[in-house]
């Protein structure tokens, strides 16, 4: 699909979209992520985050993605694996406004 022909999604979180008993551990799952990133780099429309090369974290990765997704439906995510045993990439990107947005969501918890 080619993403300019794509409907704009306003930039605005709708935690209920969530399950309510899912939430919890949502919250506590990103928490713990964050803190484990290891590099963050900015980007025009958002922000990448490096993780270490653990198979756990990989998956966590995923969950991640797949419930923050549906709260955050402006979110643009991208999971990078490296070959040869190398990190892991999240690329975190949107419309305008979102590397703001990322920063008051993720930034008090990023090493």
């Amino acid at each position: 699909m080619d993403r300019n022909s794509q409907i704009e999604v306003p930039l605005a979180c709708d935690l209920t979209a969530i399950a309510p008993d899912k939430r919890a551990g949502h919250q506590a799952l990103t928490q713990r992520l964050f803190a484990a990133v290891e590099e963050r780099q900015e980007l025009p429309d958002g922000y990448v985050f490096r993780f270490a090369a653990e198979p756990d974290l990989l998956l966590k990765l995923a969950e991640f993605i797949s419930l923050e997704r549906l709260c955050c439906p402006f979110l643009q995510f991208n999971l990078i694996v490296e070959p040869d045993g190398g990190p892991f990439w999240l690329r975190l990107t949107g419309p305008a406004g979102v590397k703001q947005f990322l920063l008051a969501e993720f930034g008090e918890i990023l090493p």
